[in-house]
């Protein structure tokens, strides 16, 4: 079945028997568990013949990336999986697909969606999720009939400032995700932050890339970061450095989200969440009248103000004035009663 490849790091490589699994030992965040008891969680490696059974030939459909489909499989266990398959119509398509399963393979925390194996018989590329039963921050803010409880939004935003801290300083491996947005960011039945989708993301930082979010071409050795209109940040586009301070202008634009209930960019008008909420982030006393109308009554105006002028901070056009994943953190620590 050969290796699974991958750098050594804080794994150690075994030979995929006739069980089609390998072994990966990772150092892993605090908050993180393993699957075995000897520390190692398991990877399988599937063929083709066993993706198509899984998924009753591809029978049932749960979800839609840029450049993927999600189908929902069940293995001999009863057990629920996502299957992602690439529609790869170029070169550089697979490569996100081939860096996505790269980047998975040494991952390991809970506000982070865990591989569970992956096929790679054709060239259509897969990966196998665990199952997320409950949608995606995007669905649940603005196309479910359920309001998303303030403070759900607050658990939400501090479980993504973990995902981020553990990927920008504790991973050991310097990952810009690049794409951090609603619908990238799964709930499961409790309402915690899955961060997903790895197609886009960067190893190391201050790494210079393609300065256009909307494209998937090579430029020499230079890769485009894909992001999304209304959460990429403008220095990455005037630079073309993937930084992680880029991330943190995506979590800013997300907390804006939270607190307003308004998309991050309006594609009829194409006005962008960060102009229309200035009023609040200049004054903190307009923040009340900003925030979601659902909410109202509900939302503890100070941590609103409190979150407000965090993602004040977070969008500043000096990525230098922009706090880290792990600031994030101490902040809302600080600052949001409901988390302690």
């Amino acid at each position: 079945m050969g290796l699974v490849k991958y750098l050594r790091l804080k794994f150690r490589r075994k030979r995929l028997g006739a069980d089609r699994v390998a072994a990966v030992d990772i150092e892993e965040d605090d908050d993180t568990t393993h699957n075995n008891s000897d520390g190692s969680w398991q990877i399988m490696r599937l063929c083709w013949d066993e993706i198509q059974k899984s998924t009753m030939d591809f029978s049932k459909v749960i979800g839609y990336g840029g450049f993927s489909t999600v189908y929902l499989a069940r293995f001999g266990d009863c057990s629920r999986a996502a299957v992602k398959m690439g529609q790869y119509s170029s070169q550089r398509m697979y490569e996100a697909y081939k860096q996505e399963l790269d980047i998975l393979l040494r991952l390991r925390h809970h506000n982070i969606v865990k591989l569970l194996g992956y096929c790679d018989d054709r060239e259509e590329g897969v990966l196998i999720l665990e199952y997320i039963p409950n949608g995606n921050l995007h669905e649940k803010l603005h196309e479910s009939n359920t309001l998303l409880p303030w403070n759900s939004r607050m658990a939400i935003a501090f479980q993504l400032a973990q995902a981020m801290s553990y990927l920008h300083d504790k991973s050991g491996l310097q990952i810009v995700h690049g794409d951090i947005k609603p619908s990238n960011i799964l709930l499961d039945e409790n309402l915690n932050c899955k961060l997903c989708d790895f197609g886009s993301a960067k190893l190391g930082f201050s790494s210079t890339v393609e300065s256009n979010p909307k494209t998937c071409r090579r430029n020499n050795n230079r890769k485009t970061i894909v992001g999304s209109p209304g959460y990429t940040d403008p220095v990455y586009l005037k630079t073309g450095l993937a930084s992680r301070e880029n991330d943190v202008y995506s979590f800013g634009v997300i907390v804006l989200e939270l607190i307003t209930g308004i998309e991050a960019f309006n594609p009829d008008t194409g006005e962008k969440l960060t102009k229309v909420a200035e009023p609040m982030l200049r004054d903190a006393e307009k923040v009340a009248d900003m925030v979601d109308l659902r909410l109202r009554g509900e939302v503890d105006l100070e941590e609103a103000r409190a979150m407000a002028a965090l993602s004040a901070k977070c969008i500043s056009g000096s990525p230098s004035v922009r706090p880290s994943a792990t600031d994030i953190l101490t902040i809302m620590r600080s600052t949001i009663s409901s988390l302690c």
